[in-house]
């Protein structure tokens, strides 16, 4: 007897069949990764350097937006990085 997880994999590869990528394909994806994440992380370094210097004004609001903005820089980057991937996800034919 199957369990309900196995049911609900057997239903999940039949509407959506697994595809195995081609090492350059994970090549690819890997480099991709590691650009997009030295991005947050230069993102991150400048954003938080500039928040240090609002906080020795004593800018609060300016902390604010600055916190703000690098959040939304990292799901900026986090959507480009995920649409990248996808397009070589859907060159593998």
């Amino acid at each position: 007897m199957k369990t309900a997880y196995e049911l609900a994999m057997e239903r999940l590869s039949k509407s959506s069949p697994t595809t195995k990528l081609t090492e350059q394909q994970k090549k690819e994806i890997a480099e991709l990764e590691s650009i997009y994440k030295a991005k947050v992380a230069d993102r991150e370094i400048f954003v938080k350097g500039e928040i240090a210097k609002a906080v020795d004004k004593g800018d609060g609001e300016a902390i604010e937006q600055l916190e703000k903005q690098l959040v939304s820089d990292r799901k900026t980057l986090q959507a480009e990085l995920e649409e990248k991937k996808e397009k070589v996800w859907q060159a593998r034919g």
